[in-house]
């Protein structure tokens, strides 16, 4: 529920074993768990007294549920503290409580060597909103102007919203998981980064736009990527005949994100931000449906050192799918040549344009679909 609107996650949560929920601050995981669980012990790290508590002594824990209590038990950012895991584990063995544990950074575990619970918890993703989440509430221009973070879609002013999403948590959560001191340093590295979004990652550049070290701006890519606030995806390059790009291209995780992040002056032509902005639509929605309906696709690029390219290839068990986006909404021959050089080289995939048209084409084997058709349909086509 968010203002009065409740949106339908498609999520579907294991019957009976504990897991681990990661997914940006925003994304509304304590929403869905209070909603999904309702009957759950609840616990908030983000609560001064109990973080301070369970900081000093995890075995705490085991005082907080009640005797005989057999519902589910949520931790809600327990990346806060990571030692609690052991305790976590000890409960699930010895008591056979099941814990739903969320966090908004999976960086302090993974990177600490901290207790996974080895197994005895499965992971999932949570996303922005995607277009089949939304339904009937799903408008592409507001889409493309604020993102999908549910609170965008639902406050009145989701502009402010996405300003203060950007400037406190973004920069708190830096500053609380101690992942650099120089806050101003890391805000132009963020304006900077935006820039790359949907283009290939230039490090250097960015470290030179930015005036830091390039490889103080390495990690603050890394830290993104640690805090699920951004993605880098990489080129296609299986069974490659031809020489490819060698860098990553670059996605903030979110429409609105960017959007709050680019800075408009009289020199930017506003195809480039619009343009960048709906590559970034589809590139959530293909991220967030892969992860939720389990496909185990990979997501890469294609670009050819001639400069062909197509924006997201879907490789994975269930087959092979080249998709471009354009916003024009008349095709020339230009805007077919990244896919017909792929279906060349790997005849077996489906190549899929998306474009600002109304009407569904075919051309030379390729299906040309209108943008909201193809959003809408992307369940069934990485199914």
């Amino acid at each position: 529920m968010h203002n009065g609107i409740m949106f339908s996650r498609l999520l579907k949560p294991p019957a009976g074993k504990s897991l681990f929920l990661f997914g940006p601050r925003g994304t509304g995981k304590t929403t869905w768990v209070k909603a999904t669980f309702p009957n759950a012990l609840y616990l908030d790290l983000l609560e001064a007294e109990l973080f301070n508590d369970l900081l000093a002594n995890p075995q705490r824990l085991e005082r907080l549920i009640p005797v005989g209590f057999r519902d589910w038990i949520i931790v809600d950012e327990v990346q806060k503290i990571p030692s609690l895991l052991d305790e976590v584990h000890r409960l699930i063995e010895k008591e056979r409580h099941r814990f739903i544990l969320t966090g908004s950074s999976a960086r302090k575990l993974h990177r600490g060597g901290f207790n996974l619970l080895a197994g005895r918890a499965l992971t999932y993703s949570f996303h922005p909103l995607t277009v089949a989440e939304l339904g009937g509430d799903f408008r592409m221009d507001h889409s493309l102007a604020f993102g999908h973070l549910p609170s965008a879609y639902a406050e009145d002013n989701p502009a402010a919203y996405l300003e203060s999403y950007v400037r406190t948590y973004l920069q708190e959560e830096v500053r609380q998981e101690g992942l650099t001191r120089n806050l101003g340093a890391f805000a132009r590295f963020l304006e900077a980064a935006s820039f790359s979004q949907g283009a290939l990652l230039n490090i250097s550049g960015v470290a030179r736009e930015c005036g830091v070290e390039r490889k103080v701006v390495e990690n603050y890519f890394g830290i993104l990527e640690d805090l699920l606030i951004a993605h880098r995806i990489p080129v296609f390059a299986r069974r490659s005949r031809r020489r490819l790009a060698a860098h990553h291209k670059f996605y903030f995780f979110d429409v609105g994100i960017y959007r709050t992040l680019r800075p408009r002056g009289p020199l930017d032509q506003p195809e480039e931000i619009e343009g960048a902005a709906l590559e970034t639509l589809f590139f959530q929605e293909l991220w967030a449906n892969s992860s939720l309906l389990e496909t185990k696709h990979q997501i890469h690029y294609w670009r050819t050192a001639t400069g062909m390219e197509v924006d997201f290839i879907l490789y994975g068990p269930r087959g092979l799918l080249a998709l471009e986006v354009k916003r024009t909404s008349r095709l020339t021959p230009d805007a077919l040549r990244g896919l017909k050089a792929f279906s060349r080289e790997y005849p077996e995939a489906r190549a899929i344009l998306a474009y600002g048209g109304h009407r569904e084409l075919n051309l030379d084997g390729i299906r040309a679909l209108p943008h909201q058709r193809v959003l809408r349909e992307l369940p069934e086509l990485l199914a």
